[in-house]
């Protein structure tokens, strides 16, 4: 037998049984199709939180208050019980820091904003000038808060594109003066639409001088401490540096957390990585019982088929040729299903991303090619055994069971 003759024999078998062969290819696209969509589902959440983080700005070093292994940065943190909160002082004293280029401190709170009779709750960003610069945001008009001392409390504001159109429609905003709390302030600038990021949507933010928000807020505290570095590699020594500022702040002792921007980007990535790769294991079981599945149908086959293969080796096929016939048509199944699959999966990714628009559900290579070879490698695998039994059938006796 030729290999033509091979494949033209193992093509006949397998769509001479349609519902049989419909079974087994639906098995096995589900396995690849299983592996295709939780992998686009693990890997657009793990770039999903990268992207995020990323969009911080770059070189970043974060100091939050209190002396913890671990610091998160969402809003849930707002609250914190520490011995010695940050200040303003301390945010003048890190920008002194050689390896330091731009500094900006927080101060969160949330607070009423109201202009010709509209009134809406907002969430209002005490900070300096430079976080525009820090966290790469554009103006879409006017400017952003004036660089000056950050113990004066200037009554300005800059608004999110979202909350400028709830507040003024079509009106102008910029020169306008709004309630904010209990402060009159005067718009300077309309930030360019940015769009959600670490709990909070920029769009809908009120952004003020950290010295009016700490008096509006009537607190003396910082939230948090932006730190930008002079480059990449200047990071891991940067964040030394203002290590020792903050323990000589501290009569020796370091009472803040200092997190840098590419450790946490490291950490999720590695998390984030490993849960891919884990449910991509548990969705490649579902591509062994397809397996087990192509293995007893194939030996159901070999049964029926058994006066067949007599005649073969009576016309002189040898147990190699049968066997190589078998394991074409396995391997057939198994492709079959494994493009199947592939299609089925990326259409299952696509329905993610179009519920999740936030999501980049997009499958990772390594995934959809190990998911394919797979399905190969396991229906090959389990085929062998019927293979070897068909090949193993003594022709006398093969014929004599029609």
């Amino acid at each position: 037998m030729t290999p033509a003759d091979t494949l033209r024999f193992a093509t006949r078998a397998a769509t001479g049984y349609p519902l049989r062969t419909a079974l087994m290819v639906l098995a096995m696209s589900i396995g690849v199709a299983a592996v295709v969509v939780l992998t686009a589902l693990g890997d657009g959440a793990r770039r999903y939180v990268v992207n995020e983080f990323s969009a911080l700005g770059s070189n970043l070093v974060i100091v939050l208050p209190g002396r913890t292994a671990t610091g998160g940065l969402g809003l849930g943190n707002l609250i914190t019980s520490t011995p010695r909160d940050l200040t303003v002082r301390d945010a003048e004293a890190l920008l002194r820091a050689p390896l330091v280029t731009r500094m900006a401190p927080l101060a969160v709170g949330s607070s009423e904003i109201a202009y010709g009779g509209r009134l809406r709750e907002a969430m209002v960003v005490g900070t300096s000038g430079d976080y525009v610069d820090i966290r790469a945001f554009r103006m879409a008009e006017g400017s952003f808060l004036p660089r000056e001392d950050l113990g004066r409390a200037s009554a300005v504001a800059v608004l999110g594109t979202k909350l400028r159109a709830e507040i003024f429609g079509s009106e102008p905003a910029i020169g306008r003066i709004v309630r904010v709390g209990d402060r009159r302030l005067r718009v300077i600038g309309v930030l360019d639409k940015t769009g959600q990021g670490l709990g909070m949507n920029t769009d809908e933010l009120v952004f003020v001088p950290v010295a009016t928000a700490q008096a509006m807020f009537n607190t003396n505290n910082l939230f948090r401490i932006i730190v930008e570095a002079r480059s990449r590699d200047a990071i891991a020594p940067a964040k030394q540096q203002l290590e020792d500022i903050m323990r000589l702040r501290r009569e020796g002792e370091l009472d803040v957390t200092l997190i840098t921007q590419d450790a946490v980007l490291g950490t999720f990535d590695r998390i984030l990585g490993a849960l891919t790769m884990a449910v991509a294991g548990i969705a490649a079981i579902s591509l062994a019982v397809a397996g087990i599945l192509v293995m007893n149908v194939m030996l159901v086959a070999v049964t029926q088929r058994t006066a067949e293969i007599g005649l073969l080796k009576a016309l002189g096929a040898t147990g190699r040729n049968i066997r190589f016939a078998f394991l074409t048509e396995a391997a057939l199944l198994s492709l079959a299903g494994a493009l199947a699959g592939f299609a089925l999966g990326h259409l299952g990714a696509w329905g993610l991303r179009l519920a999740f628009p936030v999501l980049p559900a997009w499958p990772p290579d390594w995934a959809v090619f190990a998911g394919i070879g797979t399905a190969l490698a396991t229906g090959i695998l389990f085929g062998v055994m019927p293979a070897r039994r068909a090949a193993r059938l003594d022709p006398v006796q093969a014929l004599s069971r029609r």
